[in-house]
């Protein structure tokens, strides 16, 4: 069946007016660690397969698990980071379930004693007010294998004819983070589910303890949606939308699901508890398998690994180490900028902190390298849909564009001409500028000619200007550009005028 089958759904705003969204997300983040979790194999992305393995990864009887240290002082890292407290003492977990894709038919994870527990993250939305979401727990566990199934139409199991699994990113070291039940949000539910996630993903960066790259799985988001009567009422029955891979496809997920439970209450039915897949070709989600909260993992304590127990002093050092936060950093470079909020605001959501940051770094005022790209730039980037990192020019460009204005050799009006050249492939700013003849003339010489060529035929403009009137030099000064076909400096005109007139 086509997953595109009609499903009644209601009317996004319709259901949240009648219905109160409750939101959780699952984040899955892998840490970008030289080797697995608990093996010496390598982790490198894009191997032949089962080329980065060891007997551990494989599970092979009698392989024995050592954990990996700079992946427990990462899973710290991302605790701290998020407000929680970091456990004294805790364990790993056998999570026992039967997929080719985890050789040892139990996956190595933590279940009731995670590393870290009882956190927050505050979270900016669009409009700059901030939403708090509650953190229940981020924990250490490994990632699976990766099956394909071959033959068939579906490339999902059913009707396929075998299946081969790459055993290469089995053991990679994973955080998962669990939010409490996100209320409140009504109308933003979708919003506040796409910025937390990205939020999560700069502090990743920032913590550099991944690469945080969404469309390689470095981080991977299921979205649990449920609807109420009111926000007094209990929860409602939730579903689990699993493997949502962007941020944009998060927002989608959250907005589909609420109008689909909607439909299914509205006819009087029960949503049903169960994964769902997500659709990123038709932004909808279809039923996966059937999901009780007892699911029966039989979890019990991992035999073979010892408890993790960080001493609070190492704890501390860590704290100690820890890098500027995205938010902290942000309002830190609007005062160094001087950014009024909404300016700020436009920034961050153009995705142009980085990149105004190192034009700045490049020689330009705040002011400018925010003019470039937010002005310029941003329209370029609209005009050939990309985004604006993506464009074919570099901040370090953008900042010899600027001096090449702030030192007087081209105005304005020509720095825009340059800009297309290079954006056009034709070079560096300097480059286009001597190739296209884009120089103003600084020369006093031929200045001080046409200057004395507009006064001479308008004798009475003179006297005016002489007798302490000034509005008429405005005039004067457009002449003057006009006889230099604009390629004159209008301030250097301006000084020659006045000290011609005296």
């Amino acid at each position: 069946m086509s997953h595109s089958a009609h499903v009644d759904l209601v009317d996004y705003d319709e259901a949240v007016a009648r219905f109160d969204p409750v939101i959780g997300i699952e984040v899955h983040v892998e840490l970008g660690t030289k080797t697995k979790m608990f093996c010496a194999a390598e982790v490198e992305f894009g191997g032949a397969p089962n080329t980065q393995t060891t007997p551990v990864s494989l599970g092979l009887p009698g392989a024995l698990p050592v954990v990996n240290g700079k992946a427990v002082e990462s899973a710290i890292k991302i605790g701290l980071a998020l407000n929680c407290s970091i456990a004294e003492s805790c364990r790993f977990a056998r999570k026992n379930y039967f997929y080719p894709d985890v050789p040892k038919n139990f996956q190595t994870s933590q279940y009731d004693e995670p590393i870290a527990f009882d956190g927050y993250l505050d979270v900016e939305l669009d409009d700059g007010s901030i939403f708090r979401v509650e953190i229940e727990r981020a924990h250490m566990e490994e990632d699976a294998g990766k099956n394909t199934h071959v033959g068939g139409s579906t490339g999902r199991i059913h009707g396929a004819d075998h299946s081969l699994v790459d055993y290469n990113r089995a053991g990679i070291p994973l955080v998962e983070i669990v939010t409490r039940p996100i209320t409140g949000a009504g109308t933003r539910a979708p919003e506040v589910a796409r910025a937390y996630v990205q939020t999560l993903r700069d502090i990743f960066r920032a913590l550099d303890v991944s690469e945080a790259r969404m469309e390689r799985g470095n981080v991977r988001a299921d979205v649990n949606l449920s609807l109420r009567a009111t926000p007094e009422s209990p929860l409602g029955t939730r579903t689990e939308t699993k493997n949502v891979n962007s941020f944009r496809s998060i927002e989608r997920a959250v907005r589909y699901e609420v109008s689909r439970q909607a439909a299914v209450l509205d006819a009087g039915k029960t949503v049903t508890q169960e994964t769902r897949h997500w659709h990123e070709d038709t932004s909808t989600t279809t039923a996966g398998r059937v999901k009780s909260d007892a699911e029966d993992y039989r979890y019990f304590p991992e035999p073979d690994l010892v408890p993790v127990e960080p001493s609070r002093a190492w704890v501390e050092e860590i704290r100690a180490t820890l890098p500027e936060m995205p938010a902290d950093r942000r309002r830190r470079l609007q005062g160094d900028w001087g950014f009024s909020d909404p300016e700020m605001r436009d920034v961050v959501n153009a995705g142009a902190v980085e990149l105004i940051e190192t034009t700045i770094a490049a020689g330009a005022s705040p002011a400018a390298a925010r003019k470039w790209w937010m002005g310029e730039l941003a329209r370029a980037a609209k005009t050939t849909e990309v985004e604006l990192a993506d464009l074919p020019v570099t901040p370090e460009q953008i900042g010899q564009l600027q001096s090449l204005v702030d030192s007087g050799r081209i105005n304005d009006k020509m720095a825009r001409q340059v800009l297309e050249g290079v954006l056009a492939g034709e070079g560096s700013p300097e480059e286009v500028v001597v190739a296209r003849g884009l120089e103003i003339v600084s020369d006093d010489g031929p200045l001080l000619e046409a200057i004395d060529t507009v006064l001479a035929a308008q004798p009475d403009i003179v006297e005016k200007i002489r007798s302490g009137n000034l509005g008429p030099i405005g005039a004067v000064i457009g002449a003057v550009m006009k006889a230099t076909r604009g390629q004159a400096d209008a301030a250097r005109v301006r000084e020659l005028v006045v000290e011609r007139i005296g």
